[in-house]
């Protein structure tokens, strides 16, 4: 009933209306109808509005958009003002929620000002489903569900978008790089396109043989002052691997039309490329830089092309299981060099899958000694995945003025970041010595300095404009952040594509908010657990147990010492150690020791390094180590008073529920969950249980209202 009486209370007659017409009644009843019908419309439409604020105000769960809760703060001024939502920020700045999936954002990934006017094109991908694309106009000062108008659609893969050297707005596709004007009537008729066929989803590779889905079909691109276009051409595959023994170079990077390379493509003399009409040849391109597996990333100096100005690429690099292993990379873009993928990574460390191709032909000794390769201006944190950086150039915030702003999207612990770089008059960031240190874990602890096989080296220091983006549940999901503007009164438009939002990033009024708890654990769940342990005297003895031999002896120093202070008493350091340990990003599922990371580091399991340092050789050398790793896990599994079940095998996922029915999360087959009521005296059929590891919660439902599962899927824990 809500959008009948949204309007005037003549909106209401006009569905009345024709809901009497429909029926045809005789005319003295119709007539009392419609009379009847006027009257509480005239009535709901004046106090229904009341009656839904009074309703909102009362309730306490905040609304929420795009995971995001929105309260009644603000960031931004006037008709730029908008809600301002919970991300961690450098003193001075906030973030505005501008759009978000309520505004019909599917998949967002660039953003880019209109010359001149207070509007936006937003390129949403809608997913990967080939023609799901979407070019979007926003307007930002127009009403909130109304702000965006579909330019274009059908498209593949839109993501890259500039201003020309021509002041016309371009655009890409997973093949192809057109113009068009945003502010026609008729956009599509706008349309002209400057460079067609170009590698993208299919691809044929040098072999003969075909690939349907390319690993990197999306187009970056960037123009030069000089009207030059600078396009990724990112590589088919993660790394090219194939069935050992590789003796051969990757064929996909080599030649006049290589992929894992930046091609450029030189306007005419009038400095605008013209478009192509059916029958016209592509303009022809150069291979400018090689051995790049995915530029989408890419910055000019605005002073480039001239002599020692700065072309940066940030580089997302092969995925190596190690979540330490290899760094993301700034690269410093020479015409004719090769940066290295596949043969290298890091600093100069070759990839042991081509050794053979590295130790004879025209890639003998290529990381080491190549005339060709030149490695990393410095390293990224690893698995950052950098999808968006530019050069801040704004009135707004004049401390970020020529400085380098890289965003990070990877759902590490390291991503979720924007990063902020001092530069040299040429653009360049300055590495400096060894140890150069960067955050692994949400909450900033521990740190670790970027390293490489041959260990510690030197890097570019940074600051961090966004540092605390980690999902909290209830408050704001795991940030995603892809494309970013400058706008021409200097605020900072970011979009994120899993997060389905466009905010805006502005001088911040007021005390700085303080940051969230880190994951997702709040400080009443992190209390309550530091009392479950208290309140049982076996445990107790385990986490001294705990503290005296393996934290202080093997763990602190590393770890910022766990909280460990001179003077505390016995009973404060053991506290201190446990509140540190169930803060840090995923260490303890509290019930579950197999399934938390501490476990998997303290006993080498899986791709991540042994901890501590050297610790396989523990077991033997120092007697009771083993009986102490044994205590941890005991620790953990009696952590929460009450009976540990498994989740039963059969669908992949288990949904579980608060008390009100809302759906709160799925949990995995045969993962274990401690049930503190079977029979659940408030929701029949269902068992209580307490919180779950914070992945499977979606950031709907809240610790008060409990955390309820179908009796059937539950199985005790053998």
């Amino acid at each position: 009933m809500e959008h009948l009486f949204a309007g005037s209370p003549g909106a209401a007659v006009s569905y009345f209306t024709s809901e009497r017409e429909r029926r045809r009644p005789r005319a003295c009843a119709g007539a009392l109808a419609w009379v009847l019908a006027w009257v509480l419309a005239s009535v709901l439409a004046w106090v229904l509005p009341v009656l839904l604020g009074l309703i909102s105000v009362a309730s306490s769960e905040p609304l929420r958009r795009s995971g995001y809760a929105i309260g009644a703060e603000t960031c931004g001024n006037g008709d730029l003002a908008f809600p301002k939502i919970q991300i961690d920020m450098k003193a001075g700045f906030c973030v505005g929620l501008v759009a978000s999936e309520a505004d019909g954002l599917k998949f967002p990934r660039a953003i880019v000002q209109v010359p001149g006017r207070d509007l936006f094109v937003v390129a949403d991908m809608g997913g990967w489903g080939h023609t799901d694309g979407r070019l979007l106009l926003l307007d930002p000062r127009a009403p909130q569900g109304g702000r965006f108008k579909e330019l274009l659609a059908g498209i593949e893969y839109p993501f890259g978008l500039a201003v020309g050297p021509d002041g016309r707005l371009y655009a890409s596709t997973a093949e192809t790089i057109f113009r068009f004007d945003p502010l026609a009537d008729n956009p599509r008729g706008t349309v002209e396109t400057i460079i067609r066929h170009m590698p993208g989803r299919r691809i044929a590779l040098p072999d003969g043989s075909r690939i349907e889905e390319s690993a990197h079909p999306l187009k970056q691109f960037v123009f030069d002052r000089n009207g030059q276009l600078f396009v990724n051409v990112g590589s088919h595959s993660d790394d090219c691997i194939t069935p050992a023994p590789i003796t051969k170079p990757c064929a996909a990077a080599e030649g006049a039309s290589a992929m894992a390379s930046i091609w450029l493509f030189a306007p005419p003399a009038s400095g605008v490329f013209p478009a192509l009409k059916p029958g016209d040849a592509d303009p022809p391109h150069t291979v400018y830089a090689r051995g790049l597996r995915n530029s989408m990333a890419l910055a000019l100096h605005p002073n480039f092309p001239d002599a020692g100005y700065a072309f940066l690429q940030a580089e997302n690099s092969r995925d190596l299981p190690d979540i330490f292993k290899p760094n993301e990379e700034i690269n410093a873009i020479e015409q004719g060099r090769h940066y290295g993928w596949p043969y290298c990574y890091d600093l100069s460390t070759p990839s042991p899958e081509f050794r053979s191709v590295l130790q004879s032909g025209a890639y003998k000794s290529f990381c080491t000694a190549g005339a060709l390769y030149k490695p990393p201006l410095s390293l990224l944190p690893p698995h950052g995945a950098p999808l968006g950086m530019l050069y801040y150039h704004g009135g707004k915030f004049p401390e970020l003025e020529g400085k380098l702003l890289v965003g990070l999207h990877g759902y590490r612990p390291t991503g979720s970041r924007l990063l902020v770089y001092d530069v040299d008059d040429h653009g360049f960031p300055r590495p400096v010595t060894a140890p150069v240190r960067y955050h692994v874990s949400c909450a900033a602890e521990p740190t670790r300095s970027f390293q490489t096989d041959a260990g510690e080296v030197a890097a570019a220091p940074f600051d961090e404009l966004i540092a605390g983006w980690h999902r909290v549940n209830g408050a704001r999901p795991q940030g995603a952040p892809v494309g970013m503007a400058v706008a021409e009164d200097g605020a900072i438009w970011l979009v994120e594509d899993k997060n389905q939002t466009v905010i805006r990033i502005d001088r911040a009024t007021g005390d700085p908010q303080p940051s969230l708890p880190c994951d997702m654990r709040s400080q009443a769940m992190i209390d309550q657990l530091v009392a479950f342990v208290a309140r049982d005297a076996q445990n107790s003895v385990r986490l001294t147990t705990l503290r005296k031999g393996l934290v202080e002896k093997h763990c602190a120093g590393c770890h910022s010492d766990f909280g460990l202070k001179e003077g505390q008493s016995e009973t404060e350091k053991d506290v201190a150690a446990l509140r540190f340990m169930l803060a840090q990003d995923g260490w303890i599922y509290p019930g579950d020791p197999y399934a938390g990371k501490l476990r998997a580091r303290l006993r080498g399991i899986g791709a991540e390094k042994l901890m501590p340092p050297g610790g396989e050789s523990l077991p033997k050398t120092e007697p009771g180590y083993t009986r102490l790793l044994d205590t941890m896990d005991l620790l953990v599994a009696n952590m929460v008073p009450g009976t540990r079940m498994r989740i039963k095998p059969g669908p992949p996922q288990r949904k579980f529920f608060g008390k009100t029915n809302k759906e709160c999360g799925e949990i995995p087959a045969a993962k274990v969950v401690v049930v503190t009521q079977r029979s659940a005296v408030d929701k029949p059929g269902f068992s209580r249980f307490f919180r779950p590891a914070d992945p499977y919660l979606n950031g709907e439902c809240s610790d008060g209202d409990g955390y309820y599962i179908r009796q059937e899927f539950l199985v005790p824990v053998q």
